[in-house]
């Protein structure tokens, strides 16, 4: 399932406590998440390949999802066992986010929210550089990525809330596995002539990771 909008969560475990980090995160806090709030949709989970971060993806079918009563009670008054975990968790970090392009492989169908890596990216863009941003996304960075079969799809969403950096555009990568990061087509992207010219300007700062999938999904009425 996927929404038009998205809840993205990145945790990072208490020390010598993943195990039970996440048997708290699958069977709990995000079951009760998807199955107990009006217009979540689905969650997918993901670890950092070489470090200890974990990060969420949560489908929405608004932001204003997040404002309602279901989910506010579950954020500000957690029960016991949420309240314990949250208390001992570090590397929070949390954006809401609303989709503004898909831009897929012809071929992979819609199977691409479920690949086995997400490759998210962050920015900070100023107004008057809006237009200048996304013709280079659109028109020059994602035609070449997509050039690589196994660079599934390339997913636009604008930051409508963010904690802790003021982000404005969080692009969501979704690749079949992390041979990736040393593609050629990745390298290209990187050294485009369009990129080199951004680049120069001081705003021009990306942020972004790697994180493989976790075997669970969790989709709203299973």
């Amino acid at each position: 399932m996927k929404g038009n909008a998205v809840l993205y969560a990145e945790m990072t475990p208490p020390p010598n406590d993943e195990a039970a980090f996440n048997t708290w995160y699958d069977t709990h806090h995000a079951p009760s998440h998807v199955q107990g709030v009006p217009g979540f949709l689905a969650g997918r989970r993901y670890k950092h390949p070489t470090g200890p971060g974990y990060l969420a993806v949560y489908e929405l079918t608004t932001p204003e999802t997040l404002k309602t009563e279901d989910y506010r009670s579950r954020k500000y008054t957690p029960d016991p066992p949420t309240k314990a975990m949250l208390s001992r968790v570090t590397g929070f970090a949390r954006y809401i986010a609303v989709e503004t392009g898909v831009h897929k492989r012809p071929e992979v169908g819609d199977g691409w929210i479920d690949a086995q890596i997400c490759h998210p990216a962050f920015f900070t863009v100023p107004a008057e550089r809006r237009a200048a941003f996304d013709a280079w996304y659109v028109d020059d960075l994602i035609p070449t990525v997509l050039r690589c079969k196994e660079w599934l799809c390339v997913r636009r969403l604008r930051v409508v809330e963010n904690d802790p950096h003021p982000f404005t555009d969080m692009v969501l990568h979704y690749c079949a596995d992390m041979s990736v990061e040393a593609a050629p087509e990745r390298k290209a992207s990187i050294d485009s002539p369009v990129r080199a010219a951004l680049a120069k300007e001081p705003w021009f700062k990306v942020y972004a990771s790697f994180f493989v999938r976790r075997p669970l999904t969790f989709v709203k009425g299973r």
